[in-house]
């Protein structure tokens, strides 16, 4: 099954300035990238352009986007309706951010849009932010469940995102739904797929990954994507160090304070007895997070 964006240019935003295997076995990793810079800042405006086209393919079931396929401003304008409706009921730009890198820098397709499963009451559907699979080296799977935080605290977001797969993993939800929780998530995907554009055999393969068959060629476990979005602070002194110096002054302040956090998440792993999944963390530092964040997603819905 093909990777529902098509091209790689979201990651032509940032620098991938760190990859850390944060345990001896591999299972672990943590990528941290940090956003192009020009003149002394972060440049949202180039991200804010190459989310275009994947907030289409986020936003929108395979189906939909074939049936307007020849529409290309029509299906533009769906997409950005809905993940600006999204957004006013649940959704933050943390969200479409995972996706991305899931699918550009992981290569773990799409399985299903949760903005296409919408209750009848119009509140969005609780659970993972995001569900994607990946198929490993040795031909086995993993079915990805996503998480994502944007907080100003680098420890709180980490904090809170781990807190959340643990009751997302043990079925706890702060209202006393019982429709959340990892067996309700891998129902309502496997109930909605024919929102997708997938043929039987593909359609029986995801299901077959979902719930795996004793036929089956291949083993599946359950693992995790997260992304977390911070704030950095930046000195009126660093900004007005020469454009190579101010660069190479925050990678290397960015890199210190996440180089920081590797004990910390280990410590949540094993605290919350999640040491059996595989992990894959996205972290990217934000000036002034809450107004770019804003920003970025005013643009992309504009």
């Amino acid at each position: 099954m093909e990777l529902s964006i098509k091209s790689r240019e979201f990651l032509d935003s940032f620098d991938h300035i760190n990859s850390k295997v944060l345990d001896k076995y591999g299972k672990n990793k943590l990528d941290l990238f940090v956003l192009k810079i020009n003149a002394n800042e972060f440049d949202y405006n180039s991200l804010s352009n190459r989310l275009t086209d994947p907030v289409i393919e986020y936003s929108l079931s395979r189906k939909v986007r074939e049936r307007y396929s020849d529409r290309p401003g029509t299906l533009s304008r769906k997409a950005r309706e809905k993940f600006l409706d999204y957004l006013k009921n649940k959704g933050e730009l943390g969200e479409l951010l995972l996706y991305c890198f899931l699918e550009t820098h992981l290569n773990a397709p799409k399985i299903l849009s949760k903005l296409e499963l919408k209750t009848s009451t119009g509140h969005y559907v609780n659970g993972a932010d995001g569900v994607h699979f990946l198929k490993l080296d040795d031909g086995n799977y993993q079915l990805i469940f996503g998480e994502s935080k944007t907080i100003k605290s680098l420890t709180t977001a980490l904090t809170d995102a781990f807190k959340s797969i643990d009751e997302f993993k043990r079925c706890i939800n702060a209202k006393g739904d019982e429709k959340s929780g990892l067996p309700y998530e891998k129902a309502l995907v496997s109930d909605n797929l024919e929102k997708e554009e997938y043929n039987d055999e593909e359609a029986d393969f995801i299901r077959s990954i979902i719930y795996p068959k004793r036929d089956n060629n291949f083993e599946v476990d359950d693992a995790f994507g997260i992304f977390v979005g911070y704030e950095i602070s930046i000195s009126a002194e660093d900004k007005r160090l020469p454009n190579s110096g101010f660069r190479l002054k925050i990678q290397d302040q960015v890199k210190s304070e996440v180089e920081k956090s590797f004990e910390h998440i280990k410590n949540k792993i094993e605290d919350h007895k999640l040491s059996g999944h595989h992990f894959y963390i996205y972290v990217l530092p934000f000036t002034n997070l809450e107004d770019s964040r804003q920003k970025i997603q005013k643009e992309i819905t504009a």
